[in-house]
């Protein structure tokens, strides 16, 4: 028995896999809409991260941990308020090896979400860019969105890779704990110890990156020329990014989290 009112590993994995379904057959427009809708949640906790990292006074733990907390705000507006997330939606390999779901029916979410992310967290970064958002603190705001964005496109490929496996390891982990609870104060304390870990260790999140590079273009223009590695910082740049990020958070969402908890609690489990 677990104690409090906590749903068990085992649980959650039966759970896991129930929601994988029912978010595998999602009608395509509503599917859109929420993907829509996580882009620009997560969009939201980059924003608040990046005002965190802007201040100079913090020091380097603090700013990291600190940012990693706030920036917990997208994936719990995922969770609570509800959305569709690509990098959460790499759990429902866990339905699709037991069977529950189709080889189309998995790729064609993972392919409307992670589209409709980009959408929602490009779209933010146009409406914060517009709001004059990066003028804050003295303009710090919008130097470090340009210099962290152009430290991504510029980072090695395999660098990129195994730094989005890791990231998205834990935000499965997130999601995954989340699901053992049964309140939003359950879901809130699950949810900010590993995306806290993830952001404070420079980890990479493919639909973050969909917010902050874009928000980093429009801003290209007026900053500081002499930013390390601005001349990375391009549409082939941001592409660069996402494409061994993406990949990375497949491999760290479906196969180290999905497909293992899959292997530990529901193979040979179904009837």
């Amino acid at each position: 028995m677990y104690g409090f009112d906590a749903f068990s590993p085992a649980e959650i994995a039966e759970r896991v896999e129930t929601v994988g379904v029912a978010k595998a057959r999602l009608p395509l427009l509503r599917m859109a809409l929420l993907g829509v809708l996580a882009g620009a949640f997560i969009g939201l906790g980059c924003l608040y991260f990046m005002l965190v990292i802007s201040d100079a006074t913090l020091g380097f733990a603090a700013s990291r941990v600190l940012g990693g907390v706030v920036f917990s705000l997208g994936l719990l507006l995922v969770v609570v308020a509800g959305a569709e997330l690509f990098t959460g939606n790499n759990l429902l390999a866990m339905a699709w090896a037991d069977g529950k779901i189709s080889h189309f029916e998995l790729l064609r979410n993972w392919l409307v979400v992670c589209g409709a992310n980009f959408v929602g967290a490009a779209g933010l970064a146009l409406l914060v860019w517009l709001s004059g958002h990066a003028q804050l603190n003295g303009g710090k705001v919008g130097i470090a969105v340009v210099t962290l964005a152009a430290a991504k496109c510029a980072a090695p490929a395999a660098t990129l890779f195994w730094k989005g496996a890791l990231c998205n390891v834990l935000v499965c982990l997130a999601v995954w704990m989340a699901l053992a609870g049964r309140s939003v104060v359950d879901k809130l304390v699950a949810i900010v110890f590993p995306v806290s870990a993830f952001v404070a260790a420079g980890f990479e999140h493919s639909i973050a990156n969909m917010y902050l590079i874009p928000l980093a273009l429009l801003l290209k223009s007026g900053a500081p020329a002499d930013i390390a590695q601005l001349d990375a910082l391009t549409i082939g740049g941001l592409f660069a990014n996402l494409g061994p990020v993406i990949a990375g958070n497949l491999l760290g969402g479906s196969g180290l989290v999905a497909l293992v908890y899959y292997l530990i609690y529901r193979r040979g489990q179904s009837q």
